[in-house]
């Protein structure tokens, strides 16, 4: 029953964890549920949504059509909540609101990965522009229809929250009047943060490697990889090659996660907060690394950014998708008309038609982007 999970956290969760029992609710009043919380209930909710589902056919950085191994944004964001639940599990945390958040984390994301959302924020500059964690806010509040009592998703206070206010290297949180501006976050969605960052670079090691874009005899001079084949042991060299680099990867991320759990439990004492609110009154995030780890990793993350994100192939592929989006968004605005009827209703009830527009293209699929092109462009093409 709901009430003995919510006792259960009471008693075994930190002071210092965000309880189910003392969310700020949701939006639209609606009773609760006798077997889950509310955090549970929203994480079953995100993975019930469309926006979800089409997680699978979102680009990470290679595009879907290039091979069934690379990340999409779906794989991509069950490793976020694997990572984030260990460090949640470890600090004593909320493991059902971290678990929510890195499962809406990437719910604005565009198709074509971070080149589709530049694109779009282009194209809307004059117009409110695009930012997918805004845009993922958007999603849950409104564009996912699901329910007769109230339109989106009606996710608790913490859960939206934390799409908002999500920030890492590749993402930069924002402030809104309803989430309070300069509070921080609570650490459940702290620890989502750092997850995200850990996923994304570790495991675009792997996808790029794999490619053949990323050379491992390169990587032997980024001092955190030469660290990861130390702790490992002179044996690795007898591996095979897929062996060898999935053991470092391994070794990588549970060395930045060591790190992370030892540091923040430090600060946690430094700091001495007693509670939630605590967390978010401090004037800086206290869920992070080590100077040392932080200095371990500044290399890597110039390497990948240099040979795989800056790669010739990954630039072309990334131009080429911005040049979909743009011609998509420009064939619709000239005739919205050829927009699909369920979307072309909300521009006769008066919705701005460029936002229409920008909701429809953000929600697509990278393969329901690129036929969508072909119908539109190639003559050949049925529509």
């Amino acid at each position: 029953m709901r009430n003995y999970i919510e006792e259960f956290e009471n008693k075994y969760l930190a002071s210092y964890a965000m309880q189910s029992s003392f969310s700020r609710g949701r939006v639209y009043k609606e009773n609760e549920h006798p077997y889950r919380t509310c955090y549970q209930r929203d994480r079953d909710r995100i993975i019930h949504s469309a926006a979800f589902r089409r997680l699978e056919y979102k680009t990470q950085v290679f595009v879907n059509h290039e091979g069934d191994y690379y990340r999409t944004r779906l794989t991509h964001t069950l490793e976020v909540s694997q990572i984030a639940r260990t460090i949640a599990a470890s600090l004593c945390l909320n493991n059902d609101l971290v678990e929510a958040i890195s499962l809406a984390h990437d719910l604005g994301h565009t198709p074509f990965g971070h080149s589709g959302e530049e694109a779009l924020n282009e194209l809307m500059k004059d117009f409110g522009g695009f930012n997918h964690n805004l845009q993922g806010l958007r999603t849950v509040d409104i564009l996912e229809q699901r329910y007769v009592e109230f339109p989106g998703l009606n996710l608790s206070w913490e859960v939206r929250e934390g799409i908002i206010k999500h920030s890492s290297l590749y993402d930069t949180g924002l402030e809104l009047e309803e989430f309070g501006v300069d509070k921080m976050p609570t650490l459940e969605t702290q620890i989502v943060d750092i997850a995200d960052e850990i996923a994304y670079n570790n495991h675009d090691l792997d996808d790029g490697l794999t490619s053949g874009l990323l050379d491992e005899s390169e990587l032997e001079q980024v001092g955190i990889w030469k660290s990861a084949m130390e702790k490992i042991g002179p044996g690795y060299r007898g591996l095979n090659p897929q062996m060898r680099k999935y053991q470092i990867i391994r070794m990588l991320i549970n060395m930045q996660v060591t790190d992370l759990i030892q540091e923040t439990q430090k600060n946690i004492k430094q700091t001495g907060i007693k509670s939630a609110d605590d967390a978010r009154n401090l004037n800086k995030k206290i869920v992070c690394f080590s100077k040392d780890m932080e200095t371990l990793r500044l290399p890597l993350r110039d390497f990948l950014m240099q040979q795989l994100y800056r790669h010739y192939r990954v630039v072309r592929m990334s131009n080429k998708a911005k040049r979909f989006i743009e011609e998509l968004f420009n064939v619709y605005l000239a005739s919205p008309e050829q927009l699909p009827q369920e979307t072309g209703l909300r521009i006769k009830e008066g919705e701005d038609v460029r936002r229409v527009i920008c909701d429809y293209i953000a929600g697509m699929t990278d393969r329901y982007a690129l036929d969508e092109y072909k119908k539109l462009f190639d003559p050949y093409e049925k529509v």
